[in-house]
């Protein structure tokens, strides 16, 4: 099968390599000419033949809605477009609408994987109709962990993204318990080998998981993790989860702590822990470090 690929970084460009070790045929467009197969959106789209495919792998906000838009003056009647960056649920909707005026449909996948999916495959979380979905099931399939797991169709327009949100949001939650509980070890005068202790895990126990795997991976290189600064951003998905958390009245103790958490890595002199400190001399004439 044919497919069309914008965006070629980390994820799209392992992508591409494993829909071509399947068998498939990705006419892939990057701005970094170096790994592009063409000069540019209409050169691919042009090199594709009709029905066309066109997955999207740029970030999400103002580049997707780019691409989105020229995808829908460049494509025709049949043709499906997929929107495979971390969009907001919400935005799927108008897109697969001013696209469905033209007779193009539209998806959206929720991509999980990150740099190892090309060896491992993705897990694929897609909103859309079900005739869309088959059209570009092959392509699915390719991308796919082999066996029964890895893929959903979950929904309609809008569901795909919102099921990778929730995702996202649960996975923050697992980061920080893990984080949590590495620091208590580490900070802990009974264990004297941490990573160790860490790599016990990764067989036989309940916790064990790829993120675990991960930790004991980045302790391998560096016990302590002293060449990095305690500092993690936040995307956007933990945030939408906790949102929608609060519009459905769904309570998320563990995913609203850990996107908070996020907040907090920002700060090297917290303001509110100055307030804390200021009312806890006053109260109880504790001492306070200036």
């Amino acid at each position: 099968m044919q497919l069309g690929l914008i965006g070629l970084g980390r994820m799209g460009g392992n992508m591409r390599e494993r829909l071509r070790g399947a068998g498939h045929e990705v006419v892939g467009y990057d701005r970094n000419q170096e790994i592009s197969d063409a000069a540019s959106v209409a050169e691919m789209v042009e090199k594709l033949s009709a029905p066309r495919v066109i997955w999207s792998m740029v970030p999400a906000g103002q580049i997707t809605d780019e691409v989105i838009g020229q995808l829908g003056e460049l494509l025709s009647e049949g043709d499906i477009v997929i929107d495979g960056g971390n969009s907001k649920f919400v935005d799927d909707a108008p897109r697969a609408e001013h696209l469905a005026t033209k007779g193009i449909g539209y998806l959206d996948c929720g991509v999980s994987g990150g740099i190892w999916g090309s060896q491992n495959g993705y897990a694929l979380m897609v909103g859309g109709s079900a005739e869309d979905v088959a059209k570009a099931q092959p392509i699915f399939d390719a991308l796919k962990p082999e066996g029964p797991y890895g893929f959903v169709h979950a929904g309609p327009v809008g569901a795909g993204h919102y099921t990778k949100m929730v995702h996202n949001g649960i996975e923050y939650g697992m980061m920080q318990a893990l984080a949590e509980g590495w620091e208590l070890l580490e900070a802990s005068e009974y264990v004297d080998n941490v990573p160790g202790a860490i790599k016990s895990w990764r067989e036989g126990s309940v916790v064990k998981s790829w993120l675990l795997d991960l930790l004991d991976r980045a302790l391998d290189g560096d016990p302590e993790l002293a060449k990095l600064k305690g500092y993690a951003e936040d995307t956007g998905e933990g945030r939408w989860t906790v949102d929608e958390a609060v519009r459905l009245a769904v309570p998320l103790h563990v995913i609203a702590s850990s996107l908070f958490a996020r907040f907090e890595s920002r700060q090297d002199d917290s303001r509110a822990m100055k307030a804390v400190a200021a009312l806890r001399q006053q109260f109880g004439g504790h001492a306070v470090v200036n």
